[in-house]
């Protein structure tokens, strides 16, 4: 009998196990088609687009270092395409706030870097006590920090409340680049993370006081979407400013969610909905956030 029951149990750890990998087996297919594609900005300076957010690379003399990682099971791949620049793993990377698609390789190359960022991005991913050590930030910040590495200056600037709590933007100065983290989605409408300390308000006023800062030269690295300039990042502050104009108006008017929705974003805005936000859920995070706050 206890012989029976021990195989019993053996058997489902075994069957656990199984369906553990599986699981793992699912989640590295889905991204076993992705390619990792890089565009070189300037002598030491790249973007790589893969899935999920951007990432910037600096890499030169002094190391390797990198703003975000995209997906866990992209670290090999993000590997690889740092390798093609330069060998070695990065020294130090940045995340520009907490969600996965940003910081889903912190496990992988937080074992040989350093990894900064906001405090409370270090808040929200220990929140989550499925996070191993290696993906937590050693190194946080209130508002801003300098990093002096491949003969520039990088600020990482925290401005407040917007996409999250504790978001980034990371600027080169000689070079002339930011990475603007999810501050900006280019040419659509952005994800704005109510429940971790996002703000409609305070999104917007980010930008703007981004874009006081940047030229017409600089290079704006989206969040998501194409490599950008100020131009692009003004058109976006524009929608920002002519949607929380309108949803304000519509909520003085005392129209309710559902007959907003039913009347849909204003039609120039309507090609900016994408798979994630769409048309509606940009409504409902507008309508939330700004109701509360009349």
């Amino acid at each position: 009998m206890k012989l029976t029951f021990q195989r019993h149990i053996i058997g489902l750890s075994a069957l656990a196990m199984l369906a553990l990998a599986q699981t793992s087996a699912i989640a590295d297919d889905k991204f076993s088609d992705v390619v990792i594609k890089s565009k070189k900005l300037d002598n030491n300076t790249y973007m790589f687009i893969g899935a999920g957010g951007n990432i910037a690379v600096s890499a030169g003399d002094d190391g390797i270092l990198i703003v975000d990682d995209q997906f866990a099971p992209l670290a090999d791949k993000i590997t690889a395409a740092l390798n093609d620049i330069q060998p070695g793993l990065p020294k130090y990377i940045v995340n520009t706030h907490y969600h996965g698609d940003h910081t889903g390789g912190n496990a992988h190359f937080g074992q040989t870097g350093s990894i900064l960022a906001h405090h409370n991005v270090l808040k929200r991913l220990k929140a989550d006590s499925s996070t191993p050590a290696s993906a937590l930030p050693v190194i946080t910040y209130e508002d801003n920090i300098s990093i002096h590495f491949n003969q520039d200056t990088l600020e990482v600037i925290h401005l407040g409340p917007g996409h999250t709590d504790g978001d980034s933007v990371v600027m080169w100065q000689k070079a002339n680049i930011i990475h603007m983290g999810d501050l900006y989605f280019k040419d659509r409408f952005p994800y704005i993370d109510l429940a971790a300390g996002g703000s409609v308000t305070g999104y917007r006023e980010n930008v703007s006081l981004i874009l006081d800062r940047l030229d017409n030269k600089t290079k704006v690295i989206p969040g998501h979407g194409a490599l950008a300039d100020k131009n692009a990042l003004l058109k976006f502050k524009h929608m920002l400013d002519d949607s929380i104009n309108w949803m304000r108006g519509e909520i003085e008017m005392g129209h309710d969610l559902a007959t907003i929705k039913k009347q849909g974003v204003p039609a120039k805005y309507a090609n900016w909905a994408w798979e994630f936000i769409s048309a509606d859920k940009w409504i409902e995070t507008l309508y939330q956030d700004l109701a509360a706050k009349s």
